[in-house]
C-alpha cells in the first residue's frame, strides 16, 4: 500500500488531538509561578491545581473506548474537540480558582479521550509497514504541542505584564481546538469500524480511497476477524486471555510515567527556578528543551518501524537513568550549573527516541480489534492515574528536596529495561491481525 493523500490526511487529522493534547499539558508549566502568586498556592495546592486536568484524563481515556466503539473513531474525536473548545475558553474568563479547575478537568476528559481514540484510528486506517510511523504523527503533534505551549507562554509573558497572564496562556488552545474539529468532518471512518457495524460496502470504498493494494482481501480478513469476535462479543478484556497485552499495555503506559517526563514538563519552570534561573530565562529554557523533543521525535519517527519498538525502549532506558541521575547529582550538590540543561536535554531526547515515539503505537497493537478500545483505555487511563499522582506529590517532595525525585526517575528507567528486555515482544513490520495471532489471541 502507498502512502496516498487520503490516508495521510486521515492520520494527519486523527493526530491532531495530540497537538491540544501536548498543548493543554505542558501550557500549565509557565503558570505556575503566575497562578501561586494569585491564588496564593502552598505547594499541595500547586499540585492539585496542575493535576486536576490529570484527573479528568483519567475519566476520559476510561470512558472513550466504548465511545469509540460506538461512535467509530471520528466522530468521538469531534466530541473531543469540543470539549477542549470548552475548556480553553472556560479557562479565558475563569473567574476563581474553583472555575479554573472545573475547567482545567474539562479539558483532562478531552486529552484522555483523544490519547485513546485518536492513535486507534490511526492505527485501524494504517497498512502495516507505515503504521508505527502514521501512529507515530500523534506523538509528534503532542510534541508539536508542547513546544508551542511553551513558545507561547515565552511570547505572552512578554507581551501580557501582570496577574492576568494565566487566563490569556491558557485560553489561546482555543484556536486550535476550533481548527481541529472543522477538519474532522473531512475524514472517513475507518474500514474496520464500519465492518463492525455491518457496512462492509463503505468499508470497501474506505479502503480503496487510503489505497488498499488488495482492497478485497484487506477487507476479507477484516470482515472474518470482526465475525471471530461477534463470536466471542460476550468476552471481557478483563480475562486470563488478555493478561499479557494487559501487562504489556501497562507496563509501557506506567514506565512512562515513572520516566519522570510530565512532572518535568509541568514544573519545567520551577525546576530551572530552583536552580536559579529567572522566570524569563526559566521560560527560554523550557524552549530550547521542547525544540530538542520535537526534534528527537521526528528522528524516531523514521526509526521505530525500522529498529523496532524493543530496542528504542532499551536504548532509552539507559540514556535516561543516566542523565535523570545527573540531574540527581546537580541538586544534591547544590550546583547552578548550565549543565541541569544539557542534562534535561539529553533525558528529553533519550525519552523522545523511545518512551514518547514508541508507547501509543504499542498500546495500539497488542490488543485484538475486539479488545482493542477498551485495551487502549486500559493503557492509557494506567498512563493517567500514573501521571496525575506523580504531579500532585512531585512539588511538595521537591519542596523537601529537589534531588530525590530524579533519584526515583532514574531508579524506575534502570527496572525498566530489565522488564522490556525479559518480557516485550517486537510488534514491528506485522499487520494487527498477524500481531493478534503471535500473541495466541486468535
Amino acid at each position: 500500500m502507498k502512502l496516498n493523500t487520503t490516508l495521510l490526511k486521515g492520520a494527519l487529522v486523527g493526530s491532531l488531538g495530540g497537538l491540544l493534547f501536548g498543548f493543554d499539558t505542558a501550557v500549565i508549566a509557565g503558570t505556575t509561578d503566575n497562578l501561586t502568586r494569585v491564588f496564593d498556592l502552598s505547594p499541595v495546592y500547586l499540585g492539585i491545581t496542575v493535576s486536576i486536568a490529570l484527573w479528568g484524563t483519567v475519566i476520559g481515556a476510561m470512558g472513550s473506548g466504548q465511545l469509540g466503539d460506538k461512535l467509530g473513531g471520528r466522530s468521538a474525536l469531534r466530541i473531543m474537540a469540543v470539549l477542549y473548545l470548552v475548556s480553553a475558553l472556560g479557562c479565558l474568563v475563569a473567574w476563581n480558582w474553583s472555575s479554573l479547575l472545573f475547567f482545567r478537568f474539562i479539558g483532562g476528559l478531552g486529552i484522555g479521550g483523544s490519547s485513546v481514540i485518536g492513535p486507534v484510528y490511526i492505527a485501524e486506517i494504517s497498512p502495516a509497514k507505515w503504521r508505527g510511523r502514521l501512529v507515530g504523527l500523534f506523538q509528534i503533534n503532542v510534541v508539536v504541542g508542547i513546544l508551542v505551549a511553551y513558545f507561547s507562554n515565552f511570547m505572552l509573558a512578554r507581551l501580557i505584564p501582570g496577574d492576568g497572564l494565566w487566563h490569556w496562556q491558557l485560553g489561546i488552545a482555543a484556536v486550535p481546538a476550533l481548527f481541529f474539529f472543522i477538519l474532522l468532518f473531512s475524514i472517513p471512518h475507518s474500514a474496520r469500524w464500519l465492518v463492525t457495524k455491518n457496512r462492509v460496502e463503505e468499508a470497501r470504498e474506505v479502503l480503496q480511497q487510503v489505497g488498499s493494494e488488495d482492497s478485497e482481501g484487506e477487507l476479507k480478513a477484516i470482515v472474518d476477524s470482526v465475525h471471530l469476535d461477534h463470536l466471542r462479543e460476550k468476552e471481557k478484556v478483563f480475562s486470563r486471555k488478555y493478561a499479557f497485552p494487559i501487562f504489556l499495555a501497562v507496563a509501557v503506559a506506567v514506565f512512562n510515567q515513572l520516566a519522570g517526563i510530565n512532572a518535568i514538563l509541568y514544573y519545567l519552570n520551577d525546576i530551572f527556578h530552583s536552580a536559579g534561573f529567572s522566570q524569563i530565562s526559566s521560560a527560554g529554557q523550557a524552549v530550547i528543551i521542547g525544540f530538542a523533543n520535537l526534534v528527537a521525535t521526528l528522528v524516531a519517527m523514521s526509526l521505530i518501524d525500522k529498529f523496532g519498538r524493543k530496542t528504542l525502549l532499551l536504548v532509552g532506558s539507559v540514556g535516561m537513568a543516566i542523565c535523570l541521575a545527573g540531574v540527581a547529582k546537580l541538586f544534591a550538590d547544590h550546583s547552578q550549573s548550565i549543565a541541569l540543561l544539557w542534562l534535561l536535554v539529553g533525558f528529553i531526547v533519550f525519552f523522545a527516541l523511545s518512551q514518547g515515539s514508541v508507547v501509543w503505537v504499542y498500546i495500539s497493537e497488542v490488543f485484538p480489534t475486539r479488545v482493542r478500545s477498551k485495551g487502549q483505555s486500559i493503557g492509557a487511563s494506567s498512563n493517567w492515574i500514573s501521571n496525575a499522582l506523580i504531579a500532585a506529590v512531585f512539588p511538595a517532595v521537591a519542596a523537601w528536596s529537589i534531588a530525590v525525585p530524579f533519584v526515583f526517575f532514574s531508579a524506575m528507567m534502570v527496572l525498566q529495561f530489565f522488564i522490556v528486555l525479559l518480557f516485550f515482544p517486537e510488534t514491528k513490520g506485522a499487520t494487527l491481525e498477524q500481531i493478534q495471532a503471535r500473541l495466541g489471541l486468535d
